[in-house]
């Protein structure tokens, strides 16, 4: 019986141990991907002849940076790289789970998402 005990009590630590490694590995992004996050932030921001749709409204690519930025300041260590950034942050609404959508001066319109992965590739060539 205390053999059974001792066994459950070391399987508790272990997977709780193995949890708290996990959390630590999220911790946050390192700083070169942070500054990768920080420059597609940026660029967002320098953008002309297109809006940032989020939740029905049209955003100036200005205002649009700033929200990324902030809701990045918010959730930033729930990503480590740039593209989680994109998948987890900046590609749709965390309150309605509705998708960002770019709107460009032409009509055309793709999601934030493609936007942001054109964008960081562009970006790292």
């Amino acid at each position: 019986m205390i053999a059974v005990r001792r066994r459950i009590v070391l399987v508790g630590l272990l997977a709780g141990a193995l949890a708290c490694v996990g959390q630590v590995a999220r911790a946050a992004p390192s700083e070169a991907e942070r500054a990768r996050i920080e420059r597609l932030i940026a660029s967002v921001g320098g953008q002309t002849g297109l809006k940032f749709v989020r939740n029905g409204s049209a955003y100036s690519p200005a205002d649009a940076a700033r929200f990324l930025r902030g809701k990045f300041d918010k959730m930033g260590e729930h990503v480590n790289t740039a593209q989680q950034f994109i998948d987890e942050i900046g590609s749709r609404s965390s309150t309605t789970g509705q998708a960002y959508q770019i709107r460009f001066a032409d009509g055309r319109s793709m999601t934030a998402a493609q936007f942001l992965g054109d964008e960081l590739k562009r970006m790292d060539r």
